[in-house]
């Protein structure tokens, strides 16, 4: 018997459709299963093949009732930059072992979906026995304005421009106020999320939504994508309902999304090098009017943007296999003389702040790069950017392979530790997850891309940071918004 074909009564008692982490699951499933029919026609048939059922493994192994939903963008996010290597193979129409790196590109590919799959059973042990939220915590936001939510999200947006203007004059203090910052996003979700999971001031959302991507804009490195990251994952923990609409608004956005980044690849070199009026700084010297209409001009004249050149330089930007690969043949030609420096550089850099150590040298991706893959950073220099080799890379560098698994098994279990501890906070259910994307946003904002002593930094100081804010300002926050929603919604006598 059909749906159809079910009495009303039944019918009514049937769950909806919701996107939720199971969902999720099903989706890359069919999404591998599609991908492998289309395997045997590629460069790379096996490569293609594995590296479509990977997310479909992780979340097989991290799809619990307790998991935050934040985990889930750590690693797909993380598998995207792996995987697109292999569509990057098929435009160029050559495998990945015959490129430039040869066949250690091809062993980097491999190296780094195992990574994942270590660090997803790491956070299993740590978080699988997570006990879901309870309906009063789940539900607590329900009687919270969005109105205030925004209010608050508007205050928090200039707490993280004083932030960044802070560190900028007193740079000892950059990572604590780095995670002061992030309570714009873990508002923003939190936005999001009410909105999602009530119905009401829609408005507001799509308001923060276009505030945010006007103000991702603004700098040199551009931040328009976070967003819509805050979006997806305010709707995977919102459980919103799979209707067509919703499905339509989804694809919507991932569309805009793509737009955006094709947009801004296609102008940021000439971009950055107008709006600080040189070839190799960061320092912005146009004025921010001035800035915006250089875009406005840009985006209103798309015929002079080379689309296809745009799309093919955001797959090479995104795929971040060959850098591991070129450290793969620098190391075994010549390994690194020091034992496990990469990790003893990570944790000195957080064992000496450098509000105690003023005279501590800064560690420089670029120059980490230099030693490690003997590469050419003159690009990057130019555009007054910096260029990584990767925490995987680095963790391949102290202890090769299978001996990075081992490694990378424990960093899953520094965050799933830290995660758990703001899962066990007693708050309502929506700041838990809001603290848990907070931190995933701070060490796995670049994914793979992140180096090895910014994680552990970032984990660091996010960790002391939000238990402060946790012990001594949150429950006022929480306090207020209970008083503005009894405010706004008197009790009747």
């Amino acid at each position: 018997m059909n749906y159809r074909q079910m009495p009303l009564a039944v019918r009514a008692a049937a769950p909806a459709a919701v996107l939720d982490l199971n969902g999720l699951k099903r989706a890359f499933f069919y999404i591998a299963v599609g991908l492998m029919f289309f395997a045997p026609f590629s460069q790379d048939p096996l490569a293609l093949a594995v590296g479509a059922a990977v997310p479909w493994l992780i979340l097989q192994i991290i799809a619990r009732p307790g998991m935050p939903v934040a985990v889930v963008y750590l690693f797909i996010w993380q598998w995207l930059q792996i995987f697109t290597r292999v569509l990057q193979s098929i435009i160029d129409n050559e495998a990945m072992g015959s490129g430039l790196y040869g066949p250690n590109v091809a062993r980097a590919y491999w190296y780094m979906l195992a990574g994942l799959v270590a660090m997803a059973l790491a956070i299993r042990m740590v978080l699988g026995n997570v006990k879901p939220p309870t309906v009063q915590d789940r539900t607590a936001h329900f009687e919270w304005r969005p109105l205030d939510l925004f209010a608050l999200y508007v205050g928090m947006l200039f707490l993280a421009v004083a932030c960044r203007y802070a560190a900028a004059f007193v740079p000892a203090l950059d990572q604590p106020l780095d995670a002061v910052s992030r309570l714009k996003i873990i508002v923003l979700f939190m936005l999001f999320t009410t909105v999602m999971t009530t119905g009401r001031s829609t408005n507001l959302l799509w308001g923060a939504v276009v505030l945010e991507i006007v103000l991702g804009f603004t700098g040199l490195l551009s931040d328009f994508r976070g967003v819509f990251i805050y979006l997806a994952m305010a709707a995977l923990a919102s459980r919103v309902p799979l209707k067509g609409t919703t499905v339509a608004a989804g694809l919507g956005c991932a569309g805009f999304l793509i737009f955006l980044a094709l947009f801004w690849t296609s102008v940021k070199a000439e971009y950055r090098e107008y709006a600080t009026q040189s070839s190799d700084s960061q320092n912005v010297k146009i004025a921010i009017d001035d800035r915006f209409g250089y875009l406005g001009n840009r985006l209103l004249t798309p015929d002079a943007i080379d689309w296809n050149l745009a799309s093919y330089a955001l797959v090479v930007r995104l795929a971040y296999t060959d850098i591991f690969g070129s450290v793969i043949g620098v190391q075994e030609t010549s390994p690194e003389p020091v034992f496990v420096r990469q990790w003893q550089d990570a944790i000195e850099h957080v064992v000496k702040p450098r509000f105690l150590f003023p005279n501590k040298p800064a560690l420089s991706d670029t120059e980490v790069y230099i030693r490690l893959a003997r590469g050419d950073s003159s690009e990057q220099m130019r555009l007054g950017t910096s260029i990584s080799v990767g925490y995987m890379a680095e963790n391949f560098v102290d202890f090769g392979f299978p001996g990075m698994l081992g490694s990378l098994f424990v960093l899953g279990l520094i965050y799933g530790l830290v995660i758990r501890y703001f899962l066990m906070l007693k708050v309502p259910w929506i700041l838990r997850e809001g603290i848990v994307v907070g931190f995933v946003f701070s060490v796995a904002h670049n994914g793979v891309e992140m180096s090895l002593p910014k994680i552990i930094g970032a984990t660091v100081m996010f960790f002391l940071v939000y238990m402060l804010l946790a012990r001594f300002v949150f429950p006022t926050v929480l306090n207020w918004l209970k008083g503005r929603a009894a405010i706004g919604h008197p009790q009747l006598s």
